[in-house]
């Protein structure tokens, strides 16, 4: 018949890490979620409005404000310089431009669809 095993009084001390010199390295914290995503008005690009973007084309259009808020510099920078140059000789057509492009912006034609950055417009 086989002996029943022999237990002692006392557990067993666990051994003491012997010490390098250098303090142990912390341990980081497991984090079993994603983070939080970071506020969106911080480097991440924001739907513009198509009714303030189509009223900039109305009535700033000649000066190229419109496309300013949409993310087109050059296109804005062309045509405010055209509006300073032009407006000089008396032309006036490029406010025509501007009420062209606003009611192309407010109706939502393709070209309009999206700001500079591919975001599309929002109400």
């Amino acid at each position: 018949m086989p002996q029943p095993p022999q237990y002692s009084a006392q557990p067993p001390m666990p051994q003491q890490p012997q010490y390098s010199g250098q303090p142990p390295m912390p341990q980081q914290p497991h984090y079993s979620a994603q983070p939080p995503m970071p506020q969106p008005g911080y480097g991440y690009p924001q739907s513009k409005s198509k009714i303030a973007a189509g009223l900039l084309g109305i009535f700033l259009g000649a000066l190229g404000v419109h496309r300013f808020y949409l993310g087109y510099t050059k296109i804005g920078i062309i045509q405010l310089v055209l509006a300073m140059v032009l407006s000089a000789l008396g032309l006036g057509f490029l406010a025509l431009w501007g009420v062209i492009e606003g009611i192309m912006i407010l109706v939502g034609a393709v070209y309009f669809q999206r700001d500079a950055h591919g975001v599309p417009l929002r109400k």
